[in-house]
């Protein structure tokens, strides 16, 4: 064998092994670019959901606490709950003026038509109360009722949100992973040619 053949082949070896090194940096280096471009992705993820949450929280508060308050005025948590509620609402501003303002209005109807001690106006006075009650507990359901159906309509964006980030989240784990993978793969196919060209010189 001669010695320029000989130089030949060590150059040869020399430039398959850089050629292959020089293919092994590229893959880790494009692997270590995509996974640091979807751990970004995924970081920016979690924290829009975070941000999305944090901003439907207060929708999603105020939505189970009148839930829990259509469950008091139906006796759904119990007679105590039931009874607390209802005499909040006959405490409540609201009620107190409306009744006194009814009550007004009756006893000065009867004052005008003489009618002030008769039994229609006790009647109609005994009468006022408690239907003033049932329709203020009805109007004071359906209000709460449209409250806990916006808590429900922010809770339900928050869980399509979050379905939406946990999609886009694993999405991009594959693409971390297919990447890496793929830099395997490249490491090994390189080892391999070192290998065979070192064992055909």
């Amino acid at each position: 064998m001669s010695w320029g053949y000989v130089a030949v082949a060590g150059a040869t070896l020399v430039a398959g092994y850089m050629s292959s090194n020089a293919q092994k940096d590229a893959a880790e280096d494009a692997a270590n670019a995509q996974s640091g471009a979807g751990a970004a992705g995924i970081a920016e993820q979690r924290r829009q959901f975070d941000a999305i949450q944090e901003l439907l929280k207060p929708y999603v508060t105020t939505g189970t606490s009148a839930l829990t308050g259509q469950q008091d005025l139906m006796g759904l948590n119990g007679t105590d709950a039931q009874k607390a509620a209802i005499e909040a609402l006959q405490a409540s501003p609201q009620f107190t003026s409306m009744l006194k303002q009814g009550e007004n209005s009756i006893l000065s109807n009867a004052s005008a038509t003489g009618n002030l001690r008769g039994g229609n106006t006790q009647a109609a006075l005994s009468q006022f109360s408690p239907a003033l009650l049932s329709a203020t507990i009805n109007d004071q359901y359906a209000k709460l009722g449209g409250l806990s159906s916006m808590g429900l309509g922010a809770a339900t964006k928050t869980g399509a949100f979050g379905q939406a980030a946990t999609d886009n989240v694993t999405q991009l784990l594959g693409q971390i992973g297919a990447s890496q993978a793929g830099a395997a793969m490249a490491r090994g196919r390189a080892k391999r040619r070192t290998g065979r060209a070192a064992a055909s010189r």
